[in-house]
């Protein structure tokens, strides 16, 4: 059986029982068509969606694998998993967790799949949630929590971090220039405390020197702080290993990736794989990412997406 590892789709499949909620509208998944053209998922593989979000990916994969019993649906948002409750009445297994901690769980279990998705994205309900605090689109509480549950938040570092933890996050996390990383982290601490998105924003916007057109000066900054508060890139870290485990013979991993500190943890990765011989347990599909930019443009939230998938020997 070929197995495979997918990325993003949102034709919806489970005709039965449409999701009612109006935030699973505002989510459009992203690359669809390439996921579907590389992936070629067939009926009855078994589907391992490690961020299955408001379940786009999932809807489309069923329609076509037909294979509830088997799957596993992961997302550590506590709305996402009310969400995908319409899945457990298919037998689907729904699981509450960041995707590190449940992927070590189905190990243990010696759970393997056929297809399995990684979405590094935050998805368009958590972005369009002004409290959920993600975006400086939206006035909201400093929060950025993927997971609602944990206790720190962009308020809590915002407000307790030194000036050298701040720059040094900015630039790490953000890729910020070390100049304006500085000069952002002293002025929150002299300005602080601040508490929401609006007032970190427009400290930022207020110090920044020289034009800017359509990349808003605090960009960098929300970023850092959304990484740091969800652990994101230690989770992609530690996930990487894992996935070989999780893949049947011949089975498919696809990442999708939303930032150069992301896809270059996949992209070395999947370069190891390459470079290790008779030892490698992945080979890579396509060497080069596909580019939302390219190949989904009609899809704003995919312009810096990237998705490079690989198939276990």
């Amino acid at each position: 059986m070929i197995l495979r590892l997918l990325v993003y789709t949102s034709r919806m499949s489970i005709k039965e029982h449409p999701p009612q909620n109006s935030e699973y509208k505002l989510h459009i998944p992203v690359l669809l068509n390439s996921c579907i053209e590389l992936i070629n998922p067939q009926k009855g593989e078994s589907y391992l969606d490690l961020t299955a979000g408001y379940g786009g990916h999932a809807r489309n994969f069923f329609n076509i694998t037909e294979n509830y019993e088997q799957s596993v649906l992961v997302d550590r948002d506590i709305n996402a998993i009310n969400e995908l409750d319409t899945f457990r009445n298919r037998g689907v297994e729904i699981i509450h967790s960041d995707f590190v901690s449940a992927s070590k769980d189905l190990i243990k279990r010696n759970k393997k799949f056929d297809i399995i998705l990684i979405d590094l994205g935050v998805s368009s309900p958590q972005l369009d949630k002004g409290e959920r605090g993600f975006s400086f689109k939206y006035d909201g509480p400093l929060d950025m929590r993927m997971d609602e549950s944990q206790d720190l938040t962009a308020e809590k570092i915002i407000n307790t971090y030194s000036v050298n933890n701040l720059k040094e996050i900015f630039i790490k996390f953000g890729e910020e220039k070390p100049s304006f990383s500085n000069r952002i982290a002293e002025e929150i601490v002299k300005r602080r405390p601040l508490h929401t998105t609006t007032e970190l924003a427009n400290l930022i916007k207020n110090i920044y020197r020289g034009k800017w057109r359509k990349t808003h000066p605090a960009t960098r900054t929300f970023q850092a702080l959304r990484i740091e508060v969800n652990k994101e890139l230690m989770q992609v870290e530690t996930i990487l290993p894992l996935l070989p485990s999780l893949l049947h013979h011949n089975g498919r991993v696809g990442v999708i990736s939303f930032h150069s500190l992301e896809d270059r943890l996949v992209k070395n990765f999947f370069k190891e794989q390459s470079n290790a011989g008779f030892e490698s347990e992945l080979k890579i599909l396509n060497k080069k990412p596909i580019d939302g930019a390219i190949y989904d443009v009609h899809n704003p939230r995919s312009r810096s997406a990237k998705l490079r998938v690989a198939v276990k020997k």
